[in-house]
């Protein structure tokens, strides 16, 4: 709760009595779990409330009532799987907030009653006095009644990479660092009023939607059971007309409904998701909810967070500016060691050794710091072991250490060369720190460094005016590039100065410091804007600093906007200055527009956008809260990841579509059969239980392996889907329509054939038809281009899938099965054929798949390799 305090409150902190009653008035200082949890059978039942599973459990009382327990077992089963899922899903946003009370500060040191004590930090209450030092998380929120060199890191909170000083008056806010310094504050918010408190409350407010595909499905659900029972009631009022027993047309009817749902699709998709969570967690990137795989193939948008995602998360020099020349300094993290690129003009050179110069540039910011580097299997400074190098102290400090390293220099070595005698800490006022060093020859070395606009004056500096406007324009330049810019200086004197006034320094140069850019990260833009997708830059950041950024990343440019608000001018693709709460609107806002966003991030500040967007992606480093809240982790902390994950979202997507184009168009042919059959004097084409045999072997095994079927090869060489398409869009549903008719066609032909030949024309519709959608599965399979030995054009090949062609084997052997295994073609109503009419029907059986594979193969050749556009989606384009 937020309460009124000043700094002239009680120094000797609240007494107990007084602690007691503001305890029962605001509550304990925890983040709130906010509502009750839904128990589990509520959550069962939102999820068998789902059409598609509605539909399948209605096709399973169908099937029971059918006496055709192996498909009921099966529904049942993708039914429980699915409910699972779909559970499991929704407990993870219980955990997001748990995670919060877990980056809360276990104990707090507070003063009550005179005494100082170590409290947990759930009891404190506004009003109370609480000491923080380096290392200590803000246990609430605070303002400070005095401070001392205090800094916080707020990243978590705020996406800003660099501590924020704080002083007497200022805020310190729950949950973030003490990296240097101590102070003493008063508690003004607890609970839910603190910072995490507002930041889980926009969590609890944000819970995320259906994916794109599950709405999809969703309506193809409402869809293909209205039409199944529409064109079944059809084949019953045919029958009748034509003076069927009802009793078999009711059966007749019901299996068409059961034989045009594709009940496997839930499996195939099930299987797909997990096939496509392996190979993703095999790259490092571990998905968290299973939808967000497919979810991924999606996006339209990536909104990307500066701070530890674009960019390392640590502080770095990269430039450095001396009177004789300028350089870029490259290097990773903290180690102390890099490349040296001096520049002059248009040319570029890589140092070997670094020049006096810049040695001692170096050498002046090494010693005129506190900070230090742990080395990796260190335990200084961190628990971790020593993963790689930290910063033991201010995060910019240490980054002048690792620049000293990247020069040549050795920080132990120089130090006891050079003793510090005296120093002038950093202050606000003068924004500068001043150290004297003794020399080996006995005489003083003096060092300061801080703001170029208090360190290269006249009072300072012993430069020439013209020289101080040289440095100053060098500075500006710097700072348009996003960099955090130092100005050093230096003089060396025969007796000890006085490190609080300054003067007669020497400049030594400039250094600008920043938070570099991952390596890889503009090619990873460049992979983006190729799949069709837009990257955006999303930061807490000053504009001038989000603008260098997304300069460097490639999508940004003189003269484009920098948007600070939410709602940014048309086609800003960098924001600037968003605070949390504004993430989400940024998110909401495209997604009004009609994208499908993933949002990146890895601190608190990031959890609510990260829930709010169709997928959030979180690196693995980042806090626990950000990892919770999302649905993708990048163990990696690697952006490419997600180019590798939108891949696999895109295979997962046209491997359900491939299923659809088969088992749709075997549906179709199936019912077309049943309808048009009579007009051929057939008057009833197929049994019932023929029906569901042809249903059971064609939507099975075979439909199911489709989903393991691997990425087309310009799978991220075209743009994403449109969102509002559906998935019979972009002409499959021409496609299922041309194939069904194919099949429909040859496999009336051989009954008619049959029927006036005098052979068993219902066992030759039978064999025909479920060959047919066999073959079919064949023809649909993924292909890869080679290049041609000659010629400009491109080889397609399928690619291998061992599972989809034992599957459609193993089906061929069970159809056939059905009509010679005496007690199965007893069961199902067939007659033997002789040797000339199977291979009859199975040559007829190949020809829609040979049409689809020929025309594919001239789509194909047509296109070329270099083709980025998706060839047209008819009957001859069954690729996706």
């Amino acid at each position: 709760m937020l309460v009124e305090t000043r700094p002239t409150a009680d120094p000797g902190g609240l007494d107990l009595t007084e602690v007691a009653r503001r305890v029962a008035e605001y509550g304990p200082n925890t983040v709130p779990d906010g509502p009750a949890r839904t128990g589990l059978p509520r959550r069962v039942a939102r999820q068998l409330a789902d059409p598609l599973v509605a539909l399948l459990l209605a096709a399973g009382v169908v099937t029971t009532l059918l006496a055709d327990y192996p498909n009921t077992a099966v529904i049942l089963l993708v039914v429980v799987v699915n409910t699972a899922i779909g559970v499991t899903q929704e407990v993870r946003a219980d955990r997001a907030i748990a995670a919060l009370g877990r980056l809360a500060a276990p104990v707090a040191r507070v003063l009550r009653g005179g005494v100082d004590q170590v409290v947990p930090a759930a009891e404190l209450v506004p009003g109370d006095r609480v000491k923080i030092t380096a290392g200590d998380v803000v246990p609430a929120d605070l303002v400070l009644v005095d401070s001392s060199r205090l800094q916080c890191d707020e990243s978590t909170l705020t996406g800003e990479s660099v501590p924020v000083r704080r002083g007497e008056g200022d805020p310190a806010h729950a949950g973030t660092v003490v990296v240097t310094g101590r102070a003493t504050g008063v508690v003004t918010r607890t609970g839910a009023d603190s910072a995490l408190g507002r930041v889980a409350a926009l969590m609890r407010d944000t819970r995320p939607g259906q994916t794109p595909l599950q709405r999809r499905l969703n309506r193809l659900g409402q869809l293909l059971g209205l039409a199944a029972v529409l064109l079944s009631g059809l084949v019953f009022l045919i029958g009748l007309g034509g003076g069927q027993p009802v009793a078999d047309l009711a059966v007749t009817a019901v299996s068409l409904v059961v034989a045009a749902v594709p009940e496997s699709l839930p499996a195939v998709v099930t299987l797909a998701l997990a096939l496509g969570a392996h190979r993703m967690a095999r790259v490092r990137a571990v998905p968290r909810r299973l939808h967000a795989v497919e979810t991924l193939g999606s996006v339209t948008v990536v909104a990307a967070d500066k701070t530890g995602t674009v960019t390392e998360g640590r502080m770095a020099v990269q430039r450095a500016v001396t009177a004789l020349g300028r350089y870029d300094v490259d290097g990773v993290g903290y180690q102390p060691s890099g490349r040296i690129v001096r520049r002059a003009d248009a040319a570029e050179t890589t140092v070997g050794v670094a020049p006096d110069d810049l040695r001692q540039l170096a050498r002046a910011a090494l010693l005129c710091n506190d900070a230090e580097l742990a080395a990796p299997d260190s335990d200084i400074g961190a628990p971790d072991g020593g993963a790689g190098w930290r910063a033991v102290g201010d995060p910019l400090e240490a980054a002048l250490v690792a620049f000293a390293g990247r020069v040549g220099l050795v920080a132990d070595e120089v130090r006891r060369a050079w003793p510090r005698v005296a120093e002038h800490p950093f202050d606000q006022a003068n924004r500068r720190m001043t150290t004297v060093h003794r020399t080996c020859d006995g005489r003083y070395l003096t060092v300061c460094k801080g703001a170029p606009e208090t360190v290269l004056t006249a009072a300072v500096s012993s430069a020439t005016a013209d020289e101080l406007a040289v440095l100053a324009d060098q500075a500006k330049a710097l700072a348009e590039q996003g960099l955090r810019t130092l100005a050093v200086a230096a003089a060396v004197s025969a007796t000890p100065p006085d490190p609080a006034r300054p003067g007669g320094l020497r400049p030594l140069g400039l250094l600008g410091i920043g938070d570099p850019v991952r390596s890889d990260a503009p090619d990873v833009a460049r992979t983006f804007a190729a799949a069709g997708i837009r990257l955006l830059l999303v930061t807490g950041d000053h504009p001038g600093t989000a603008a260098a950024v997304g300069g460097q990343l490639g999508i940004w440019s003189a003269g484009d906007p920098v948007a600070t608000t939410p709602d940014g001018p048309d086609g800003a693709r960098v924001f600037a200055r968003i605070q949390p709460e504004q993430k989400l609107d940024v998110v909401a806002a495209l997604q009004a527009q009609g994208h499908v966003v993933a949002m990146t991030g890895d601190g608190v500040n990031d959890g609510p956008a990260l829930r709010r967007a169709d997928i959030g992606v979180a690196m693995g480093s980042g806090t626990d809260v950000a990892r919770q809240a999302a649905d993708l982790v990048l163990v990696d902390d690697n952006l490419r990841t997600v180019v590798t994950a939108v891949g696999e979202g895109r295979r997962i997507y046209d491997n359900i579509r491939r299923f659809l184009r088969y088992a749709l168009a075997g549906g179709v042919a199936e019912l077309a059969v049943m309808l048009l059959g009579p007009l051929f004097g057939l008057a009833l084409p197929l049994l019932p239980g023929q029906i569901l045999w042809i249903n059971l072997l064609t939507h099975g095994v075979p439909g199911v392996a489709l989903g393991a079927e691997p990425a087309e090869p310009d799978v991220l060489d075209r743009p994403p889907r449109p969102p509002t398409e559906s998935v019979l869009g972009a002409g499959l549903l021409a496609g299922v329509l041309g194939i069904g008719a194919l099949i429909t066609a040859v496999t009336l032909a051989v009954g008619v054939a049959g029927f006036h030949t005098g052979r068993p024309w219902q066992t030759m519709v039978f064999v025909t038809l479920g060959l047919a959608q066999l073959g079919v599965a064949l023809a649909v399979r993924a292909r890869r281009s080679e290049p041609a030995e000659t010629g400009g054009a491109s080889r397609w090949r399928r690619q291998r899938n061992p599972g989809l062609l034992v599957a459609v084997a193993t089906a061929a052997v069970l159809q056939l099965a059905g009509v010679y295994l005496g007690p199965l073609a007893a069961l199902l109503g067939t007659d033997p054929l002789n040797v000339t009419d199977l291979a009859g029907c199975a040559a007829v059986a190949a020809l829609p798949a040979l049409v689809l594979h020929l025309s594919r193969s001239g789509n194909r050749s047509s296109s070329g390799p270099d083709s980025r556009t998706r060839p047209p989606d008819g009957v001859a384009a069954a690729q996706t």
